[in-house]
């Protein structure tokens, strides 16, 4: 009578996760370019909506008041203080945190551009935009996004790259041990010197 010999059925691997947050030191170069990213859109944001508070224009005025060749108000100059102090606590925290708000930030900015254009003639332009602020709008927005996936949004980022080794952890460990080997076979082998003193006697 034949028998069959039942195997275990294998289960998958479990598939490891990793939270990239976990694999970016606050001190590595991506950090300081997030950093820098988030201070400089931060300044010219702040500086913008202070210098519309300091004219005192209307809260809702669209009576065409500009600062800097843009058009503003009241509501545009404090959402702009807002958002450049966000920008700020992004640059001071850094990390991922300071890539993700850019992210975040810079999409929110290049929609509510398209969403002032399309209501630059009618009496739902509550923040007073035209066009240049629409310009402006995108321009601010691409330039978040691009200093948020720096480094982290891109399909050849290289094998050091901490967002590379997060998604791919089997592949970087692998490599790590590679490189462990090679480090110590190219080490240096000491070799015994000279045997001295008389041996032992029996």
């Amino acid at each position: 009578m034949a028998t069959h010999v039942l195997r275990p059925a294998r289960r998958p691997a479990a598939r490891k996760t990793a939270r990239l947050d976990e694999h970016l030191p606050v001190d590595h170069r991506l950090s300081r370019v997030y950093r820098v990213g988030a201070g400089l859109m931060g300044l010219v944001l702040l500086a913008f909506g202070i210098l519309g508070l300091i004219d005192k224009v209307g809260f809702f005025d669209t009576g065409g008041d500009t600062v800097g060749g843009l058009s503003t108000n009241g509501a545009l100059s404090v959402l702009s203080i807002c958002v450049g102090l966000l920008l700020f606590a992004g640059m001071v925290i850094g990390g991922n945190f300071a890539s993700t708000l850019n992210m975040v930030l810079g999409i929110a900015f290049v929609l509510s551009g398209f969403v002032n254009l399309a209501l630059l003639d009618t009496g739902l332009n509550f923040l007073a935009f035209e066009m240049q602020n629409v310009i402006f709008s995108f321009v601010v927005g691409l330039m978040l996004m691009m200093f948020g996936m720096y480094g982290r949004v891109s399909g050849g980022l290289p094998h050091d790259n901490p967002y590379w080794r997060a998604r791919h952890p089997e592949e970087a460990e692998r490599e790590q041990r590679l490189a462990r080997r090679r480090a110590m076979s190219e080490m240096p082998v000491a070799r015994p010197g000279p045997a001295g003193g008389p041996r032992p006697e029996r």
